[in-house]
């Protein structure tokens, strides 16, 4: 039986590089749209021929991520999706189909073509409703045209989604709320709320070490998200990811992919996939630079730059730290008969130990997940708990 899939389509290029970003988006002054259009649906055939030699894998979602995929093409969007349902097969016609867009005017003007290009879920890179915010976060739009954006695709679409930005420099817990509650009120189903963090490479990162912007404290930082959870769920929406807010049943179908660790193909330039080939998993990755990348795709179909054979050790390793970061924590059952392993083999028992008893993670013997307190620590557990 062929394994679901998820499909991840990656367009590198953006209006701007975010100061914050660490993401492989890239900056031109002129795209080359129709040779990148034909590089990713040459190297999504490709791959598809390589995937379905034991029968059609069955297609559970799509995401057009970046970068900036809403400066991409409506027809090439297009393109791809109906390649896509091609070359798969998918179990029904509610395929979630996602598109990540900005709320610039070159991108809005595009929002009813891509609908009909076949996107049904629109993902919103708003990251703050605040002027001063998002000119110090390098954003291109303003929060009227925010809002605006809002508004239409919440008419396009059937499912929208919004980021947010918080525990920005000199942000206050009333600064939040505030925020947080007129972005609450504007939501339809789904939210992503993201501290923001200092990543190495980017502009911030060095702005941090010349002491030119601070962050919360450390109990800041803890309080602002307690705040979140709690603001979120007064609208019915249910923190279901450490960063992930959404209605019952209104949850990323393509994000739950990846922290249930199923299979998914990552198509373009510095894409990531995971992918189980004659019973055996592997870590594929493509060519970062998109002008090289292009270049391998027309010489070899495909622009992969690494493919490793994951270990079953590796393999629960990146089970874990995904799965833990999902409120509902990891299936047992489901755990072990993806990796083949018992999850208490994958643990160092003393930590999980010392972590029941701090009450940072409930363990029934079923599911493994974090608590409140857990999610706070996240990261430090991670980086301990798993062997």
């Amino acid at each position: 039986m062929s394994q679901s899939l998820a499909l991840y389509i990656h367009w590198p290029f953006c209006l701007a590089k975010c100061p914050y970003c660490d993401f492989n988006s890239h900056v031109r002054e002129k795209i080359d749209q129709k040779r990148f259009a034909h590089a990713l649906l040459r190297e999504l055939t490709q791959e598809a021929e390589r995937l379905n030699k034991d029968g059609k894998r069955v297609l559970g979602s799509i995401f057009f991520g970046g970068g900036t995929p809403s400066l991409m093409e409506p027809q090439t969007v297009a393109s791809l999706i109906d390649t896509a349902r091609q070359v798969f097969s998918f179990e029904n016609d509610q395929l979630e189909i996602t598109l990540e867009a900005n709320p610039t005017s070159v991108e809005i003007e595009k929002f009813k073509e891509f609908r009909q290009a076949g996107i049904n879920r629109v993902s919103l890179g708003i990251q703050s409703l605040r002027e001063e915010a998002l000119q110090a976060l390098g954003r291109q739009h303003s929060v009227k045209q925010a809002r605006e954006a809002l508004e239409l695709a919440r008419k396009l679409f059937p499912r929208i989604s919004f980021d947010l930005i918080y525990a920005r420099p000199h942000q206050t817990l009333t600064d939040w709320r505030s925020e947080l509650r007129e972005a609450l009120d504007m939501a339809a189903d789904h939210l992503s709320l993201y501290q923001l963090t200092i990543e190495p490479g980017t502009n911030y990162e060095a702005l941090y070490r010349q002491g030119k912007i601070t962050l919360p404290s450390d109990e800041l930082a803890s309080d602002l998200y307690k705040l979140t959870e709690e603001e979120a769920a007064s609208f019915g929406l249910y923190a279901y990811e450490v960063s992930n807010y959404a209605k019952i049943g209104s949850e990323s179908r393509h994000n739950l992919a990846y922290w249930h660790y199923k299979n998914y193909l990552g198509i373009g330039p510095g894409a990531h996939s995971r992918l189980t080939l004659n019973h055996q998993h592997y870590a594929t990755r493509r060519h970062r630079a998109p002008e090289p990348w292009a270049a391998l795709v027309e010489q070899k179909g495909t622009g992969t730059k690494e493919e490793l054979l994951l270990s079953i050790q590796d393999q629960a390793r990146e089970a874990l730290l995904m799965g833990l970061r999902l409120k509902e924590g990891i299936s047992v059952s489901r755990f072990e008969q993806q990796i083949g392993k018992k999850l208490t083999d994958c643990l160092d028992a003393s930590i999980l130990q010392a972590c029941l008893e701090e009450n940072y993670l409930i363990f029934d013997q079923k599911h493994l997940r974090t608590t409140a307190e857990g999610r706070l620590r996240l990261e430090l557990i991670l980086a301990r708990l798993v062997l």
